[in-house]
Parts: C-alpha cells; sequence; structure tokens
C-alpha cells in the first residue's frame, strides 16, 4: 500500500493575549515560541520584544523599538550577546506603496510583503508569484459582535518562515501602530 507525500507540519499560532501593540504576548500552545511584547511606564517610548527560550529557560530582547514624539520611529535588532545599531523603521520596512502594506528582508536575503487583501494582514515571499501567505493575522471574536471574546486574534505563520519570526513580529507590530495610528488621524479630522 503507498502512502504518499507525507503530510506537512502545521502552521504555528501564535496567539494574543491582549489587542495591545505595547503590552502583550504572543504565544504558541505548547509555548515553543513565546515573544512578550513589553512597554514599561517609566520608558513609554521604548517597547521591548522579549523571546523566551523554555529549553535553555533564558529570556533575550530581540528587538527594541523606539517612538519618540515628533522624531521618527527607530528599531533594533540584539543578539544574545550584544545590542544591534538602530535604524529608521521606514529603513526596515520599506513602504510600498500601499496604505498598510511593506516589505522587509530576513538576513538570509528572503524578502516577505505585508498586504492586505481582506483588511486583514498576510505575509508572502516578494518573489512568489502565486502570492501564497507564509503568515495570516486573524482578529478576535466576540459573542454577538459585543461580549467577551469568543477567540483571541492570533497571527498564523508556517514553518518555512519560522526562521525569520523575530523580524516577522516586529514588523507585524510596526505595521499594526502604524495602521491604528492612522485611524486615530482620521477620526481627529472629521471630528
Amino acid at each position: 500500500m503507498s502512502r504518499g507525500a507525507p503530510k506537512p507540519p502545521p502552521p504555528h499560532k501564535l496567539t494574543f493575549a491582549t489587542n495591545s501593540v505595547r503590552n502583550t504576548t504572543f504565544a504558541e500552545d505548547n509555548n515553543k515560541f513565546y515573544y512578550e511584547i513589553v512597554t514599561r511606564f517609566w520608558h513609554p517610548h521604548l517597547t521591548k520584544i522579549n523571546k523566551y527560550d523554555y529549553e535553555a529557560r533564558v529570556v533575550n530582547c530581540v528587538a527594541e523599538i523606539e517612538d519618540q514624539p515628533q522624531k521618527d520611529v527607530k528599531v533594533r535588532f540584539n543578539t544574545p550577546d550584544a545590542e544591534g545599531e538602530w535604524m529608521r523603521a521606514c529603513d526596515f520596512i520599506r513602504n510600498d506603496g500601499t496604505a498598510a502594506g511593506g516589505t522587509f528582508a530576513h538576513e538570509d536575503g528572503t524578502e516577505y510583503r505585508w498586504k492586505t487583501p481582506k483588511r486583514y494582514l498576510q505575509l508572502i515571499k516578494s518573489d512568489d508569484d502565486e502570492e501564497v501567505p507564509v503568515a495570516e493575522y486573524h482578529p478576535y471574536k466576540r459573542h454577538f459582535g459585543v461580549w467577551r471574546m469568543s477567540q483571541r486574534a492570533f497571527l498564523e505563520v508556517k514553518p518555512e518562515a519560522s526562521a525569520a519570526l523575530d523580524r516577522i513580529v516586529v514588523s507585524y507590530l510596526l505595521l499594526e501602530r502604524r495602521r491604528r495610528q492612522a485611524k486615530i488621524k482620521v477620526k481627529l479630522e472629521t471630528k
């Protein structure tokens, strides 16, 4: 009896603890991937992205986002041994002309592009003609649209993109902040 090709591994489902982009956690059910996003009240313009390694029982700060008023947003990627260099967020995520999208490159040279086909963010490889998403954002759902959450928001990442997961999380946070700030500006201008 022939069994055919093996079943592909399931995507990683990083569930958000809260709907905040400043203080939340992204975690898989088995905690294989666990990211903590923290903005301390004594440093309100600095957001740290910590990754917890359960096997080694170590917390590493993988990235930091600095958002000073009247200045460009900056980001840096850290290694366990040293802090990285600050770069402007617009240099990390190049705007591709769309309101909520952008392109960034992983260290291995692979380029990824965020797009919003159905008002929700999807990440695709830039050179993929079929535009198959390697990561998708799924928003939270509420009971009857108003009561408690029936399903938390989550980011679904395919295993082939798990090597770039640190940069995917940081790019998602930057794009979601930009999208939310644009909504605030529109609301202020309409009043």
